[in-house]
């Protein structure tokens, strides 16, 4: 009895532990689903849905410049990708790779390669641009949504540097 009265805190102290360890694999999970929709969503020219992945407050940042909360956001991709998807369906997409994602609570990182491929005159596949996302998350109403996506244009670079 003394041993099972000793041991109480330990199995708590795991089981609690082990809740955890599968919330943070759920909310990296949930967090890797926004990260795929969003490309998803933008591919399909979804921008109501694209939209709504950033939080209330959220702000997207990059080429085309910056828009802060869903409304705005939808506005900045429709001026400057249209209100209707252009050309053929499959015509363009993005590959996302290599996901890395931190939870600290109901905040989050992530860092993501992206890819932006075209149709050639040849009728094949070509990586127009490729770069990286830098994202911070927050858990929103129960779910993760981007507080803040940072899209940086790795090739060709933004401001490639002066030759000499």
């Amino acid at each position: 009895m003394a041993v099972a009265a000793l041991l109480s805190p330990v199995v708590a102290r795991a089981q609690q532990s082990a809740a955890a360890r599968i919330q943070r694999l759920e909310d990296i999970e949930e967090i890797r689903t926004v990260l795929t929709d969003y490309g998803r969503y933008l591919d399909a020219h979804d921008l109501a849905a694209y939209s709504h992945l950033f939080a209330a407050d959220g702000e997207w940042v990059g080429g085309f410049g910056t828009g802060k909360g869903p409304a705005a956001i939808q506005a900045l991709m429709e001026k400057n990708l249209g209100v209707t998807a252009k050309g053929k369906p499959g015509s363009t997409y993005h590959l996302l790779t290599n996901f890395l994602i931190d939870v600290q609570g109901d905040t989050a990182t992530a860092w993501s390669r992206w890819n932006f491929v075209v149709t050639s005159s040849d009728n094949k596949p070509s990586i127009m641009y490729g770069g990286h996302y830098d994202d911070t998350l927050v858990r929103e109403n129960g779910h993760w949504k981007f507080k803040r996506r940072l899209a940086v244009n790795d090739i060709p670079a933004a401001n490639p540097p002066a030759s000499n």
